[in-house]
């Protein structure tokens, strides 16, 4: 059908006012499972936060004679001081004095959005560096202080030499440690990928369960939450307690093995560069300590601008890192 004659159109008028919708779409993820799900939250006190962890003699036969005198003392296990470095973690936001005070879409206060947006973006910030293999270090007046990430705590537990190694055959390692305390600037060492395994898992739960831990909760990536979900019996499922729902479940959100129930929780700030892993956890084992909680500073005003800091003073905390295992060397 042909346009009416002079008929005045969109797309050469002038005035018509935009159409911009008053909500702003970010898709980006804000959950941090480790900081919100499974550490503790505690106080730090100084720049170099320390602790103490203890184990008890190894169970053995014990039996006496009648009217026997008190044995000799056997040497006596101390306590061993643990110890971490406090991290400063920042974010910036700054605003000019005239984009404060214009009509904005989707928000009134472009310096309340930013504040907002950089907090989001120091809380993921955070958990990508507790869930991952940073080394500490001591740090100085030229060199930031860093705390030892979870990857490097796991001492204990796992093994390369056993048909269900939870280390990578050829090279893999735990971080080097001196007392439980992973060196400054000691990393695991890598070894050979391969796919998770039920058994991998099962001698991880067992492992953990052993030193004395309950670990009730499995933390993995994405990826390994899928291959998790295809072990054996957790696929071609029937949601329960409905006969006549006909939906399948073919994931995995809670894992029963014979030393209890072990909640599956898929993390998007776990290592994906090279390797994955899976980490069973005993969560009251792990505490994020501040010596600064999420503190929001103003900047001292230079020109026609607003700033603001926004500040986190941290460290993580592995009470006893036995009481929790590691699967390490996973294929992307």
């Amino acid at each position: 059908m042909a346009l009416s004659t002079n008929a005045v159109v969109t797309y050469t008028a002038i005035g018509n006012r935009e159409d911009l919708s008053d909500v702003i779409y970010n898709i980006s993820p804000t959950e941090t499972p480790f900081m919100s799900q499974v550490a503790g939250k505690g106080t730090a006190r100084g720049t170099i936060h320390e602790w103490q962890k203890d184990s008890l003699a190894a169970a053995a036969a014990n039996a006496s004679l009648e009217g026997e005198d008190a044995p000799v003392f056997a040497a006596q296990a101390v306590t061993i001081r643990l110890r971490n470095e406090l991290q400063i973690s920042t974010k910036l936001a700054s605003v000019t004095g005239t984009q404060e005070v214009v009509d904005k879409a989707g928000r009134d206060s472009e310096l309340k959005y930013q504040i907002m947006k950089r907090a989001r973006e120091l809380k993921r910030d955070m958990e990508f560096t507790l869930c991952g293999k940073q080394a500490r270090g001591v740090g100085s007046t030229t060199t930031n202080r860093t705390f030892a990430a979870m990857e490097c705590w796991f001492q204990t537990n796992g093994t390369n030499t056993t048909p269900d190694f939870l280390l990578g055959a050829t090279t893999g390692a735990h971080a080097a440690s001196t007392a439980g305390i992973p060196d400054a600037a000691a990393q695991p060492t890598d070894g050979t990928v391969r796919d998770p395994t039920e058994a991998m898992l099962r001698y991880a739960i067992l492992l953990a369960w052993n030193q004395g831990g309950d670990p009730s909760v499995i933390m993995c990536g994405g990826i390994n939450k899928q291959k998790m979900s295809a072990f054996v019996g957790s696929t071609t499922r029937t949601l329960p307690g409905n006969a006549e729902d006909k939906r399948f479940v073919n994931g995995m959100d809670v894992y029963e093995s014979d030393f209890g129930i072990h909640k599956v929780v898929p993390n998007r700030f776990m290592r994906v560069s090279t390797r994955t892993c899976i980490m069973v956890l005993t969560p009251e084992l792990w505490s994020v300590d501040y010596l600064r909680p999420f503190t929001q500073y103003p900047i001292a005003k230079i020109g026609d601008s607003e700033r603001r800091q926004i500040l986190a003073e941290y460290t993580l905390v592995s009470k006893q890192e036995a009481g929790s295992t590691i699967i390490a060397d996973l294929n992307l």
